[in-house]
Order: structure tokens, then sequence, then C-alpha cells
């Protein structure tokens, strides 16, 4: 269960405490994309999530997309964020991760993982020692596969952790 269990929960990026991330030593955020940094499907970035961007850089961290979407998306949104980014990533495989943390110059200690699922992206990076943080997802709208099985399964885990969500 241990690698289920985020080390943060929040209601969106902003309630994400960056401060304290720097004083852990953290570097580097990597973030999934739909329903993390934009709501499924949709190619249109908050002016909000721009700012956020712009204060994270601004503090230094280096910061990459890792997704299971496909190049084209991937690639446009990463342009729109002025980021690298991984598609076809095959979360929670490790691959796709070690990538990130060559492209990044960074070891996974100082890492924090930043995504919507538990399946996916808190158990994927859990499974290399990465700091991770699950926001709430950003629409109800989502790959039919994950809402009937990855969902269903997260409301277990959630249940433990509910208590631990920042607003």
């Amino acid at each position: 269960m241990r690698f289920l269990h985020p080390d943060m929960y929040v209601k969106s990026l902003k309630n994400i405490d960056i401060d304290k991330l720097k004083k852990m030593g953290i570097k580097a955020l990597i973030f999934d994309l739909d329903n993390t940094l934009v709501p499924w499907g949709s190619d249109q970035v908050a002016e909000e999530t721009f700012r956020w961007f712009k204060e994270i850089h601004e503090k230094g961290f280096k910061t990459c997309i890792v997704s299971n979407n496909s190049q084209e998306r991937v690639e446009k949104l990463c342009r729109l964020l002025d980021i690298p980014g991984i598609h076809k990533a095959s979360k929670p495989r490790r691959r796709a991760f070690l990538k990130a943390l060559r492209m990044l110059e960074v070891k996974a200690g100082e890492t924090a993982m930043v995504g919507d699922q538990v399946f996916t992206d808190v158990l994927g990076a859990k499974r290399l020692g990465f700091y991770t943080i699950l926001v709430v997802p950003m629409s109800r709208r989502e790959f039919i596969g994950t809402r009937f099985f990855n969902r269903q399964l997260e409301k277990l885990v959630l249940r433990r952790i509910k208590h631990q969500l920042i607003q």
C-alpha cells in the first residue's frame, strides 16, 4: 500500500507548497498532462497555470511532462508551456520516468511527480523513490478505461487518505 499513498494530496496545482518542496531538496517536477495540467482532452492551458509555471521556474525548478498521451498532443502542450515532454510513457512503467530524470539531469530523490491518478502517476513514481503529489482531477471527463477501472480502485485508496487533502 505504501506505493499507492501520495506524499502530498492537493486540490489543485496552486495548493502545492513550492517552498516546502525546495526546502526538502526537490529540484524537478514531472507532470502528468490530462486532468493535472489541463482538463481531459483539452489543448487550452489556463492563464493561472502559465503564471504558476513561471513562478516555479523563477524559483529554479526544472519541469517536464510525462504522459501516456500521443506524441502530437504532448508536444503541442509542451510547446505552449515551453517545457520538454515524454509521450506514450506507459505509466506506471519505469522507462519514461528514468528518461525524464536523465533529461532533467536530476536524481530520483530530487524529483516530485505531480499527477491525478494513483495507479499510474503515484505508483510509477513511488517505485523509483520520487516524492509524489496527487491532485484532484480537473474534470470528471476522462478516458473510459480510467473512469471504469482505475477510478473505482482509487476510491479504496482515497478513502484512507481523504483527510490529508490540502485545500
